[in-house]
């Protein structure tokens, strides 16, 4: 899943893409990279300024009608409010993206509605909401119970399992400590039954743990992109799709000769 950013504050590109022409252009290099789909997402997940609902359909609604008009793949947003799903499912999108954990009543009625498929997140509290501390009696059985419960939430609306992937939530309401722990269990994510979706690329406890800045963790990103595959991951949602894609046909091809 190649990442498009329609924020003038992403913790990664920090607004270099919201320029409509360098949105579009990226979208293009993200398709030539091999990104099977790709993932429109107009309010960042971390804390910062309000972003009210008007302004995110803005962001994100032309951005899903341009990209369906010049590429043939599947489109998925990131949006937690069920009608901004609503407005980019109606011009095309495909998959609800949601890391709040379904915490907007009507997202999941919405995406069944739509015959979408859904991205269930984990987060301790939610999105914005900065999570400074965040303490688990058992980091990787807490998450892997919300998940469980969330998936199950998402199938009693009519969605049915092969359109239910799952998310840890890595750097969401997580120490650097604790997303690594989720990282090596990714396997027991897998055990839930359904899809794994590792959105693990340059995130804060790869360029912690590795002692730099947040654009110098691309070899961090594959690491952890390796790792999941080999526990069980199947989607990567990438800022460098090449990368990812190379990464993804290796471990294919590794997985196969085993």
């Amino acid at each position: 899943m190649g990442i498009l950013n329609r924020t003038p504050d992403s913790f990664y590109d920090m607004g270099t893409y919201y320029d409509f022409d360098a949105f579009l252009a990226k979208a293009e290099q993200l398709v030539l990279d091999g990104a099977d789909f790709l993932d429109v997402g107009g309010v960042k997940a971390g804390p910062g300024e309000e972003v009210a609902e008007a302004p995110e359909l803005d962001r994100v609604v032309p951005a899903i009608e341009a990209l369906r008009a010049r590429f043939d793949l599947p489109l998925s947003v990131d949006t937690w409010r069920a009608s901004v799903a609503r407005a980019c499912f109606e011009v095309g999108a495909v998959v609800g993206n949601d890391i709040s954990g379904f915490a907007d009543p009507d997202y999941l009625s919405t995406c069944a509605e739509f015959g979408a498929s859904v991205v269930a997140t984990h987060i301790r509290l939610a999105p914005r909401v900065p999570d400074p501390d965040p303490a688990y009696e058992d980091v990787v059985g807490d998450v892997c119970s919300f998940l469980a419960d969330r998936a199950a939430q998402a199938e009693a609306a009519g969605i049915p399992a092969e359109r239910i992937m799952v998310d840890a939530g890595l750097d969401l309401g997580k120490s650097e400590p604790q997303s690594l722990v989720l990282l090596r269990n990714s396997d027991k994510l897998a055990e839930l039954g359904y899809p794994v979706f590792l959105s693990a690329s340059n995130k804060r406890f790869l360029w912690k743990l590795l002692d730099v800045e947040v654009h110098e963790a691309a070899e961090g990103t594959i690491a952890a992109h390796a790792l999941g595959i080999g526990l069980g991951c199947r989607v990567l949602r990438a800022h460098d799709a090449r990368a990812a894609r190379r990464v993804a046909d290796v471990l294919a091809a590794v997985l196969a000769a085993a």
